[in-house]
């Protein structure tokens, strides 16, 4: 199943532009149009933590729309026929998409180095920031195959808006105090925030226990909520 969800990415123009040519125009936008006007040099250091996490979720959503075209194409029906592990067409969408995302990741670390970004992390900094990113990954796709299992083919293409608007409303791109005084409380308070916090943090060496602990804690939540919701509506799907 896997080995089928990555066949069917690399044959997808709009797939592979949306995991790793997207995710590097966001960086030369806000590095190289935006950077000056908000940050200056050193904004580059500032900004990258957030279009990870912006890619990295962007990229997971396309799951949404690979298992709803799976469920109303009459893939699954013929799936049902097999002596196969029954939810291992879900784990083929989530591997695919760990996999894909995880090297958008490396695609855009390696600009973002191109483009002058130093970080400061240590080796077990790396590992940290790898196995954070992969909880991160494993969590947004999981919450897109969720959607995917109730959305149709079209409804589905708008999970991806998720992931790349609330990201703003987040510390990624500004600092939070300078955003409207209104807006202070949902951007200190959402997952993002948080999550993005920690993959500056590792990204610096130097990051904030509580913080990584507030982020694992979301992550954790939505992946067991979407793991359950989504076996659930999967096992009542292909029970008809």
């Amino acid at each position: 199943m896997v080995r089928r969800e990555t066949r069917r990415q690399l044959r997808s123009v709009d797939g592979l532009i949306t995991a790793f040519f997207l995710p590097v125009m966001v960086m030369l936008v806000f590095v190289v149009i935006f950077g000056g006007a908000i940050g200056g040099d050193d904004y580059i250091d500032y900004v990258v933590p957030g279009v990870l996490v912006m890619c990295l979720g962007f990229g997971s959503a396309t799951a949404a729309v690979g298992v709803a075209q799976d469920m109303t194409s009459g893939t699954i029906d013929r799936f049902k026929t097999l002596p196969i592990f029954g939810p291992s067409a879900l784990w083929g969408h989530v591997v695919a998409s760990v996999v894909r995302n995880l090297a958008s990741a490396v695609v855009v670390v390696g600009v973002a180095l191109a483009l002058g970004f130093r970080p400061d992390a240590g080796l077990a900094d790396w590992l940290g920031l790898v196995a954070f990113a992969v909880l991160a990954v494993l969590t947004f796709t999981w919450l897109s195959v969720a959607l995917g299992l109730v959305l149709s083919v079209e409804a589905s293409q708008s999970v991806n808006f998720l992931f790349l608007f609330v990201p703003y409303l987040s510390s990624g791109f500004v600092p939070i105090d300078t955003m409207p005084t209104w807006l202070h409380g949902f951007a200190e308070n959402q997952p993002f925030t948080p999550v993005i916090e920690t993959f500056r943090g590792f990204l610096a060496g130097s990051p904030d226990a509580s913080t990584a602990l507030t982020a694992v804690a979301w992550l954790v939540g939505f992946l067991v909520a979407s793991c359950v919701v989504g076996s659930v509506l999967y096992r009542r799907r292909t029970a008809r």
